[in-house]
């Protein structure tokens, strides 16, 4: 297919021919490397510093609560469902063309998003944002592929590339904390206009153009149909859990499922796919994919919930609620670097098991938390310390476990998994948290609630606070205890459905990974595993190197 092929560059990076079969990368490519990490940064980082932003704009543009659900998880939907048609185009018009096209456009959007009067121009905004975003990863991750023909030095570059992400969510709660300090809810949007703006003066400079001469016919079918497939099945999700059974959730998730099914099996049908599905032969591929959609799905559908927990719950300022984060941040970091060092020695099963476990520990204890802040922040941490880790295992057995020749089809399967497993995560996970704190203040509001305050009460949390400043001092007090109590209880829920489903999900990796042993670089086992099945060789860069040059 075509995003599997070898890549064929307009241009290659200088230096002499290496033992990995490929030229030494130069200073222009390193820089290269910085500028490309700068999108990925961003894209996570968008993520997280909306959901501090979130108390900020419900009190200014007082968004229902679907409403709040869309703002949050419609950036990541489109993002998912665009990534694989972006990565087919940029192979027909040119990475580097498409990287840039998708940075304006990005910036673009996020002025839009800053200066928002209304949820509906937000939500617009933001999905503006998810189709610009679907541009820049799989962009970068190609140029890479490119830039770096030695073996060793692609996978420092590779490696380095993926820390960005944990990175960005490092500095995001930070930053976002410090940015609401001192500035309006939108201003949080605006920090992304300055590292696209650098991208679009250094990318022309210090990145090379790609285009694959291979590629084939663009099949515009298959992109509508993904998106067919996704939002409907999200929507009636949605509704679902907010309204209960009704035709309209029904039949959107019938017609999702319709599309979804048409979507595969057109995909048997053509000579370049939009997904390859022999991918999901092997075990490693599928448990891994399977993992990496868990973990993005709990991730950001529990984070949502526990930084505004620190702000509306434990009346936290967004500076202090991202200081809060930190430490769980840090244990990424630590945990990760941790897990690449074991990986020496144990199984890979066995180190992405154990991180996996550590994540379900710490979000059981963000579920036994209730209003204990220190319980609280100590589970965040422990959470994030484990699924860290675990993501940067599952991505590397993912792309590792496809051949040469389908390398590129693997990663761009494993983003787009990433990122629907977050939209979905906020989507349901959001929905459940939303439906146990609507049922607990209609059950516990007090009975002298009047309508006025009664109706925003039961929608979200930040609207119940403002509606109780309204009211007298013992029912304002009552109102918002109540209000507190009751999302602490969604919380309490997600959190046990996100600690079960980690769970299940380093059992099964490790069982049915058991086999895959550990690679040390230098162990010659040729690449067989315990079951005697051979693993992807290393591709041929110096093949590729020849036909580049």
């Amino acid at each position: 297919m075509t995003s599997a092929s070898t890549p064929e560059p307009d241009a290659t990076g200088p230096g002499t021919a290496t033992e990995s079969g490929g030229p030494h990368a130069g200073a222009r490519e390193w820089l290269g490397l910085a500028v490309l990490a700068l999108p990925a940064m961003l894209i996570v980082m968008d993520m997280t510093v909306l959901h501090l932003a979130v108390p900020h704009l419900s009190a200014d543009l007082g968004p229902t609560g679907n409403e709040l659900l869309w703002i949050t998880d419609i950036y990541g939907f489109l993002v998912a469902g665009f990534l694989i048609t972006m990565g087919n185009l940029g192979d027909r018009i040119g990475r580097r063309k498409l990287l840039l096209a998708g940075a304006g456009a990005f910036a673009a959007a996020s002025v839009l998003a800053a200066y928002s009067s209304s949820p509906e121009t937000l939500i617009t905004a933001r999905a503006l944002l998810g189709l610009a975003g679907a541009t820049l990863m799989p962009s970068t991750l190609s140029l890479l592929r490119v830039m770096f023909l030695d073996e060793r030095q692609r996978t420092i570059a590779i490696s380095a590339w993926m820390m960005c992400f944990t990175v960005g969510a490092s500095i995001g709660p930070l930053v976002g904390g410090v940015v609401l300090e001192h500035y309006w809810w939108g201003s949080v949007f605006l920090i992304g206009v300055p590292v696209m703006a650098l991208l679009l003066v250094l990318g022309p400079v210090l990145l090379p153009e790609y285009k694959s001469p291979s590629a084939g016919k663009l099949d515009l079918a298959s992109s509508v149909l993904s998106l067919a497939a996704v939002l409907p099945v999200v929507y009636g999700i949605k509704q679902l859990t907010r309204d209960g059974l009704g035709v309209l959730p029904v039949l959107a998730l019938l017609v999702g499922v319709a599309a979804g099914v048409v979507f595969l099996r057109r995909q048997r049908t053509l000579e370049d796919p939009f997904i390859d599905l022999e991918l999901f032969h092997e075990a490693r591929f599928r448990v891994s994919l399977g993992a990496l959609a868990t973990l993005s799905f709990v991730m950001f559908g529990i984070n949502l919930f526990i930084v505004q927990s620190l702000q509306l719950v434990h009346g936290l300022s967004p500076l202090e609620a991202g200081l809060w984060s930190l430490p769980g941040s840090l244990g990424g970091v630590a945990g990760a670097t941790a897990a690449i060092a074991a990986l020496r020695w144990v199984r890979p099963a066995y180190v992405m098991a154990a991180v996996l476990a550590l994540a379900a520990l710490g979000a059981l204890l963000v579920a036994l938390a209730g209003r204990d802040f220190a319980l609280l922040v100590t589970g965040l941490a422990v959470m994030s310390t484990g699924i860290a880790p675990a993501l940067n295992l599952g991505t590397d057995m993912v792309v590792g476990s496809a051949p040469p020749e389908r390398a590129g089809a693997a990663s761009a399967v494993s983003e787009t998994s990433n990122e629907f497993g977050g939209a979905l995560g906020l989507a349901v996970l959001g929905s459940i948290g939303t439906a146990v704190y609507r049922a607990q203040v209609e059950e516990n509001a007090p009975a002298e609630l009047p309508a006025s305050a009664a109706e925003p009460a039961q929608d979200t949390l930040a609207k119940a606070l403002s509606a109780a400043q309204e009211l007298p001092g013992a029912l304002a007090g009552r109102l918002a205890d109540t209000a507190r109590e009751a999302f602490t209880s969604g919380l309490t829920v997600i959190a046990l459905v996100a600690a079960l489903l980690v769970a299940v999900s380093a059992v099964l990796v490790g069982t049915m990974l058991r086999h895959v042993r550990p690679n040390d670089g230098n162990d010659g086992n040729d690449g067989i595993d315990d079951q005697g099945e051979r693993e992807p060789a290393a591709p041929d860069r110096t093949d590729a190197a020849t036909r580049a040059g």
